[in-house]
């Protein structure tokens, strides 16, 4: 189970691992947090529409629906209303009934009653800082620490109202941008005399003070990029098919970088790191 929080998220995040899975014959469930409602229109060749403007929420669900059969993924809404991402010094409040600003306990009920329904043995989520600082995104890490354990606790979360209690072995943090592949692909494009998309990047980075993760978990999927790249590319509001997503050519990730990465940050399994396997430990207990 992948626990997002947006439409657009699961394709930007572990989706070659997901594909990847899917065609060995694994369960693979996308759990979307919201909507999406308060997303930008983030490709300039959308911008301006009066249509896609006045009916963001039903784009975005079609888009949704579009990349879920790209990656042969089942996909369920949690029912959240998007955030927004507050601008300004400053910010905003967040808008009110806002996901944010849910009860967390409440809140990550919702997400044990998909654990409980599909009983998954291993769930992705983010980090503590939600990968980067959206409150939709550090909402989802919360209610996803609270339901891997809520899952198996039939007094917090009784199974008349929630379903069958069930305890997933395995959480991981998605951790894809990291450090270490950006700056290999950043240098493999220019030792080939390419211009890099990532420059901005590390260097907003440096500027940040940024403090690295662990990366516990490398997943070989490079065969799988070309699904992960069509799945991001149905989110057509989010996504520029012309834009910094795609300046590296697909032959140099794959040689430079073949993998995804992922943080352990709850096994109930003995498993030996560095993994190349989401499933380590699971397979050898089945």
């Amino acid at each position: 189970m992948a626990v997002h929080a947006h439409p657009d998220d699961e394709s930007s995040k572990g989706a070659a691992t997901m594909a990847k899975y899917v065609s060995e014959g694994v369960e693979v469930l996308v759990v979307t947090c919201t909507g999406g409602e308060r997303g930008s229109i983030l490709n300039p060749k959308l911008q301006g529409d009066a249509y896609i403007e006045e009916h963001i929420h039903e784009v975005r669900k079609k888009e949704m629906d579009e990349a879920r059969e790209i990656l042969g993924v089942g996909q369920e809404w949690l029912g959240f209303v998007d955030s927004g991402l507050p601008e300004g010094d400053p910010l905003p409040p967040l808008p009110e009934g806002c996901f944010a600003l849910e009860d967390v306990d409440k809140a990550a009920g919702e997400l044990v009653r998909k654990i409980r329904a599909f009983r998954p043995q291993v769930i992705t989520t983010y980090d503590e800082n939600g990968g980067y600082p959206h409150p939709d995104h550090i909402m989802t890490h919360k209610i996803s620490m609270v339901a891997f354990e809520g899952a198996a606790d039939t007094e917090k979360y009784p199974e008349s109202e929630y379903g069958p209690a069930h305890q997933p072995q395995k959480l991981y943090y998605n951790q894809g941008f990291n450090r270490p592949r950006t700056e290999a692909l950043h240098q493999a494009m220019l030792d080939r005399g390419l211009e890099s998309p990532y420059g901005e990047w590390l260097k907003r980075w440096s500027e940040m003070e940024r403090v690295e993760r662990t990366l516990t978990t490398h997943i070989p999927c490079a065969d799988f990029f070309e699904i992960r790249d069509k799945a991001l590319i149905a989110h057509a509001t989010q996504i520029d098919p012309d834009g910094g997503w795609f300046k590296v050519p697909m032959e140099l990730q794959k040689e430079v970088w073949p993998t995804e990465e992922y943080e352990l940050a709850k096994s109930l399994v003995d498993t030996s790191l560095p993994e190349d396997d989401l499933f380590a430990g699971i397979r050898d207990n089945a």
